[in-house]
């Protein structure tokens, strides 16, 4: 019998944990989308973790048994995905005239559909707002495009997205406003 998930903010010492989720998770769901080659340089590159969202106290996960099964988290830093540099600084961004990032979402191949990614888009939502947030962007990959279809998360365009070893992935870039609480 399986332990119901417990969403707190990732600590330092888990870095190793969800590095491995990412990169298992990248393993698992991404050859339904993406060839062998793509597959293997995301595994390689975009599971790397930004340890500066777990430093600005903006990146989750969810531990079951004391394992982590689902990690993601938001970023008020103008960085928009792991494996870029491209236009990206350590810049706070403006809560006035910039969204804030979703960033580095990953869900255990057999903890998927669960309601898990929503669970962390929540927790990401409501603490932008809390900071004055108003919109939110994120730049997908393919798997990820139905989930944030279905929160709410519109396509702004289609992208695509350079690894560090010259593999180029297909991407969605997508945003959403942050509607206030009732």
């Amino acid at each position: 019998m399986r332990v119901d998930p417990v969403l707190r903010l990732a600590v330092p010492a888990d870095g190793a944990a969800i590095a491995a989720l990412a990169r298992a998770s990248v393993l698992d769901v991404f050859p339904a989308y993406y060839d062998a080659q793509e597959t293997a340089s995301a595994a390689e590159h975009i599971t790397t973790l930004d340890t500066a969202l777990i430093d600005d106290g903006t990146y989750y996960v969810h531990e079951a048994d004391g394992q982590i099964v689902a990690c993601g988290g938001w970023s008020r830093r103008n960085k928009l995905f792991n494996a870029s540099t491209a236009g990206a600084d350590e810049r706070l961004l403006d809560p006035a005239t910039e969204p804030a990032r979703i960033r580095a979402m990953f869900v255990r191949a057999d903890w998927t559909r669960r309601g898990l990614g929503r669970a962390i888009l929540t927790a990401c939502t409501d603490a932008a707002r809390a900071e004055g947030f108003t919109r939110l962007a994120l730049m997908s990959t393919l798997p990820g495009v139905p989930l944030y279809k279905a929160f709410g998360f519109t396509e702004v365009e289609a992208a695509q997205l350079p690894m560090p070893d010259g593999t180029v992935l297909a991407g969605v870039a997508m945003e959403r406003p942050i509607e206030e609480t009732a």
